[in-house]
């Protein structure tokens, strides 16, 4: 058995509009004219709504509560976004024969609506959000030590550098998208054990018994 565990933004969820509109509305309310462009995602570091606030201009002791207000605008969202194409079926493959989960830098909720929604809910053991304790590290930690026994592989799903470097911190394999929100450029300077180029691509690494 594989502990499979996924990135959200990016990954399952379609998200780029929503991460650059709601983070133009925030700016706006929170008195910074700034308007967010798919560079300043790419540029960051740490795949965070606090640290992509502050990519924006946003000074340091109001990047909290930028990032409370855009994941409240997620919350909000009269429909989730849109999951990538594929992925739904990648998702029900995979959990026939392995575990997956969920760990991300969006809300509890949002992550569930979008799971409802999709009618993907029964393929997930667990989802660990951003309004839960521990940073995503430690929250890979925690899914791993919960999810998986000494003698399974445990893998993390994503699309950013701070993905693969969460994932190399807590010794799992890392699985790099090159859909989501980093360029590929990016990704593979950082060096991930493996990257995709489209979703059938994750089913086909595990079928042919990732390393």
């Amino acid at each position: 058995m594989t502990l499979i565990i996924f990135d959200f933004d990016g990954v399952l969820a379609d998200t780029l509009d929503d991460m650059l509109n709601f983070a133009q509305a925030v700016c706006v309310e929170l008195g910074y004219d700034r308007i967010p462009t798919p560079a300043d995602l790419d540029a960051l570091e740490t795949m965070s709504f606090v640290e992509y606030g502050k990519q924006l201009g946003i000074p340091p002791h109001l990047a909290g509560e930028f990032a409370t207000r855009c994941l409240q605008r997620f919350i909000e969202k009269p429909h989730p976004p849109k999951i990538f194409a594929g992925m739904a079926q990648v998702l029900a493959q995979l959990s026939a024969h392995h575990t997956l989960a969920i760990v991300t830098g969006n809300t509890t909720r949002a992550v569930e609506n979008f799971l409802s929604e999709n009618n993907i809910r029964q393929f997930v053991s667990t989802v660990l959000a951003v309004d839960q304790p521990g940073s995503k590290v430690e929250k890979i930690r925690k899914a791993k030590s919960q999810l998986a026994t000494d003698n399974d592989a445990v893998y993390y799903v994503g699309d950013a550098v701070s993905d693969v470097h969460a994932a190399r911190q807590v010794e799992v394999k890392s699985v790099a998208v090159s859909w989501g929100h980093q360029s590929l450029s990016k990704l593979v300077n950082a060096q991930p054990d493996h990257i995709v180029y489209a979703p059938q691509e994750i089913i086909q690494l595990f079928e042919k018994g990732a390393g």
